[in-house]
Formats: C-alpha cells, sequence, structure tokens
C-alpha cells in the first residue's frame, strides 16, 4: 500500500515544504513575478500538453468539464443554504466552501496517481474552477464578473486551442511541441512552492470559524464527489480523478477574493492553511478511495 501511495504524496510535499520554508526564513519571494510566469505562461503549456495526452477522447474531456460545474453548483447549493441556515454571511463564507483547490494541488496529484491521462482530465476541473473565479466569484460578492481579467487570461485561450488540437487530432511541430513540453514542465512545481509559500506567509485566526470552513470544504467535497462516481457510474480514471478534485482543500485564491473585498480574509486565510494541512493528513485515505483496487 505504502510503496503505491509514497511516490504520489512524497513529490507534493516535499515541493510544497520548500515554499513553506522559503516563507518562515522570510527569504526574498516575488510573489507577483511567479504567480505571473505560472499563469501566463506555465498553465497555458501545461494544458497544451495535458491535452494532447487524451488521445482525441473530446467527449471525455467535454465530461470532466460537466461533473466540474455539477460539483461546483452541488457545492454551492448546499453551503449556501447551511451558511444561510446558521445566519453565517454568504459573502465572505460561500466562496472557500464552493471553490477547490484543483489547480496548485489537483493537479499534481491527478498526475502522479494517473499520468498524463489524470492530468488532461485533471486539467478539464481546473479550467472550470479558473474561470469561475473571475465569473461566479465577484457574483457571490455583488459584483460584476471580471470579464476583462477573464477575456485577457491565456489559460482560456490555451483551453481552446488545446481542446481543437483534440478534436482535430492535430499535433503541434516538433520544435513547438519541445517547447510547449519545457515550459509547462514548470508549472507545477512552482504552483506548489507558490502554495506552500503561501501557507507560511497566512496566519490562522479566529481558529473555531477557520476550522469549520475548512472541514466544510473537505467534507463536502468529498461527499459531493462520492455522489458523482455513483450517479454516473465512473470508473478507473475518471473516477478517481473526479473524486480526488472535489475534494481538494480551500482554493489560494479565496483570499485574494477576500482581501479584494474586504470580506473576512483572516478566517479565508485561517481556512486554506488548515484545510490544506489536514489534506496532507487524509490524502493517504483519499488516494486509496480513489486509485483503482
Amino acid at each position: 500500500m505504502y510503496s503505491q501511495l509514497i511516490p504520489i504524496i512524497a513529490p507534493v510535499f516535499i515541493v510544497a515544504l520548500l515554499g513553506y520554508g522559503w516563507a518562515r526564513l522570510a527569504a526574498p519571494f516575488n510573489r507577483e513575478f511567479v504567480t505571473g510566469i505560472v499563469m501566463n505562461v506555465g498553465v497555458p503549456c501545461l494544458i497544451l500538453q495535458g491535452t494532447a495526452g487524451l488521445e482525441a477522447d473530446v467527449p471525455l474531456f467535454m465530461s470532466m468539464i460537466g461533473y466540474a460545474v455539477l460539483a461546483l453548483i452541488v457545492c454551492a447549493t448546499v453551503g449556501g443554504v447551511v451558511l444561510r441556515a446558521l445566519g453565517q454571511p454568504l459573502r465572505s463564507y460561500l466562496p472557500p466552501v464552493a471553490f477547490g483547490n484543483a489547480g496548485n494541488l489537483g493537479l499534481p496529484l491527478c498526475l502522479f496517481a494517473f499520468g498524463p491521462r489524470g492530468l488532461g482530465l485533471a486539467i478539464g476541473f481546473y479550467l472550470v474552477g479558473s474561470v469561475s473565479q473571475f465569473l461566479v466569484g465577484p457574483l457571490f460578492q455583488g459584483r460584476r464578473p471580471v470579464w476583462r481579467t477573464l477575456l485577457t487570461t491565456p489559460v482560456n485561450y490555451a483551453a481552446v486551442l488545446g481542446v481543437t488540437l483534440l478534436a482535430t487530432e492535430t499535433t503541434l511541430p516538433a520544435w513547438l511541441g519541445n517547447t510547449v513540453q519545457l515550459l509547462a514542465g514548470m508549472a507545477i512545481p512552482l504552483m506548489l512552492v507558490a502554495l506552500g509559500h503561501a501557507l507560511g506567509s497566512f496566519a490562522v485566526k479566529r481558529l473555531p470559524v477557520a476550522a469549520a470552513l475548512a472541514l466544510a470544504r473537505l467534507g463536502l467535497g468529498l461527499a459531493v464527489g462520492l455522489g458523482l462516481v455513483w450517479f454516473f457510474g465512473l470508473e478507473g480514471t475518471e473516477r478517481g480523478v473526479v473524486l480526488i478534485e472535489s475534494a481538494m482543500p480551500v482554493a489560494v485564491f479565496n483570499y485574494l477574493l477576500a482581501a479584494r473585498y474586504d470580506r473576512h480574509p483572516d478566517e479565508i486565510a485561517g481556512a486554506i492553511v488548515i484545510s490544506t494541512l489536514v489534506s496532507f493528513v487524509t490524502l493517504p485515505l483519499l488516494l486509496l478511495v480513489a486509485l483503482p483496487s
């Protein structure tokens, strides 16, 4: 059992720990540069590389996008009902319950657990979260979607190009394909370093609220993932990717959203830290459920 899990968990944990240690040592770290080069160069190339690994299976990729949309809708609906019943502020606490970390943590886990095919499917989940951040996230705050940012984000254009290449069974020229592969290689390590650095930079305040949000995200996400794989009868890699991505901890983006609109950012930061730490502890159990028997 451990021989199967360690190669999946260890790389993710070690690289994230590097970012955490960097933050605790107060070493120089240009977060804007790292985020910019990852989101504008690394991740678009990773999307092109990942979709190419699906071997012209466009219906499967679109199905994964559909599962991701359903997971987001159910988490947001159930979370909203519970928060309203408890008299808690929806605009502050609903985003961390709805949005999981499908990118920084979900992509590498699916890659190491299921290989290139798993990465390609996980990208469908990531795209839904990425687009929703600019559409649904501001709507939760009673604001307009950030259309300009959405339309100028290279990730979305890479997704369109990737699906087009997938559908037409077209491959990039060798020189361009090698360049894309080289640039894609920096995305996951830097995403994990950035995640670890964020964990080392955030402080946990108002522990009861932060812990409740963290556990709500993890518990509700896993329940929704289990419901999806049962309802649609998913098996193999598809089943594993849906379970892993659905059960991811609170996305770091939620802190940026809370800080921008002044929606209890301290509690959201705490929820990110707690949910991610709990996730690392519970990952072996999640993988045992997600991996094919």
